[in-house]
């Protein structure tokens, strides 16, 4: 009892640190060396997470290569968040991977993974509901809630996001942000 009561507060002592503290940090080197060491996230050559992001949990996500986080993102990775390489995730974009069941009598918790795969861009205030895939060079437009998958080079926009167009199938670029304090 006393040792999980330990874990638990280690747990949510390494949660503050790095919401209220690290998230806040000039420095791109300082953040990503610590949320690699610290908070086991997987991050990938030139991703970049901009300041004031927030994590609900420690682990759980994965960041390919040259894919960039923009400021105040919120991620609920209770469960895990994988994202490719070569994404752009905007401002404020709210990635949730836990919710509960509405129609159970105990409101029982569930947990599913959100994927993200390589050249997608998700616009400011987006939602990204527990479970969804958002499949590659797919597009999601800013304040649109993604509750189903999203086939590859679809854009999508609306609450529920609906299909609005198509990108081109050939996309070679980097999002890289060489910027040093940020």
């Amino acid at each position: 009892m006393l040792i999980h009561k330990l874990k638990t507060i280690r747990y949510e002592f390494l949660l503050f640190i790095t919401n209220k503290l690290v998230a806040h940090v000039p420095s791109k080197q300082m953040r990503l060396f610590f949320y690699r060491k610290f908070f086991r996230l997987k991050i990938g050559q030139g991703s970049f997470i901009f300041m004031g992001v927030w994590f609900n949990g420690i682990g759980n996500i994965e960041i390919g290569e040259n894919s960039i986080i923009n400021q105040n993102c919120k991620f609920a990775n209770n469960g895990s968040i994988k994202i490719g390489s070569n994404t752009s995730i905007s401002s404020e974009v709210f990635i949730l991977t836990a919710d509960h069941d509405l129609h159970s009598s105990s409101f029982i918790g569930r947990i599913k993974p959100v994927i993200v795969e390589d050249y997608v861009f998700i616009g400011t205030r987006a939602i990204i509901m527990p479970g969804v895939t958002l499949n590659k060079g797919c597009a999601v437009a800013a304040g649109a809630i993604v509750l189903k998958d999203v086939p590859a080079y679809t854009i999508v926009a609306g609450v529920p996001a609906k299909p609005i167009g198509k990108r081109p199938t050939e996309l070679n670029y980097n999002c890289h942000y060489p910027r040093f304090l940020h």
